[in-house]
């Protein structure tokens, strides 16, 4: 099913969530005040729209208050940034994504409107430093607090047993939300307790940083 969507701010960011989110069958208006991203975007989205989001007439001439969700992406103008958000809350959108540039940055943005704040380069830097420093896991989604769904090779002890033998959830206080099988190639959302692992399995699972730790400290023991 097709939403639809508004990205504001066409530098590298908002240009490649335009992108994708076209490129995933939804319907995205792009906004800019500069024409070569406009022209440079024209391909990747439903629309492609010049402007400047820092006046209000402007901005409530563009059809906002009909998105599903607003991506606003202005660079290193926090100013801007937020002249924008305060604009689209206005209208009513019900979620405002916004990158801010530092945390007080943020928490300004978030008084003003925007309902989720993103530190891209803060989030890219954590998730390169904990690949280095735990390369047992493969892949990391940080939740709220230190909780996160990981995916995460599973150890020799596993292999040939089934998630009820484990019982992760009751030794480590894991959940195990999916499978990802390698061979052949298929992903298994909330398997059943009688799965068993292979040694090609990639295990999905959520809990706790420091539980998820403990079972990855499990490889060195």
């Amino acid at each position: 099913m097709a939403h639809k969507y508004a990205v504001i701010g066409l530098g590298n960011f908002g240009f490649y969530v335009t992108r994708t989110l076209f490129e995933e069958g939804h319907d995205v208006i792009a906004i800019d005040r500069d024409e070569e991203r406009i022209q440079k975007v024209c391909p990747y989205c439903s629309q492609a729209i010049q402007g400047d989001v820092t006046q209000k007439d402007m901005v409530r001439t563009l059809g906002l208050e009909e998105m599903e969700a607003v991506i606003v992406s202005m660079g290193g103008d926090a100013n801007a940034a937020t002249l924008a958000t305060l604009y689209v809350r206005e209208l009513g959108v019900p979620r405002i994504l916004v990158k801010a540039t530092n945390e007080d940055h943020g928490k300004i943005l978030s008084k003003v409107g925007a309902t989720d704040v993103i530190y891209p380069e803060k989030d890219m830097a954590i998730k390169t430093a904990r690949s280095l420093s735990t390369p047992d896991i493969l892949d990391y989604f940080p939740m709220s607090g230190n909780f996160m769904i990981a995916e995460i090779a599973p150890v020799d002890a596993f292999v040939g047993k089934s998630l009820a033998e484990l019982q992760l959830r009751t030794r480590f206080n894991i959940n195990v939300v999916g499978i990802k099988e390698l061979v052949p190639e298929n992903f298994i959302l909330v398997p059943p307790a009688g799965f068993t692992i292979k040694h090609s399995d990639i295990l999905v699972v959520m809990g706790h940083r420091d539980d998820i730790d403990k079972l990855k400290n499990l490889k060195k023991e």
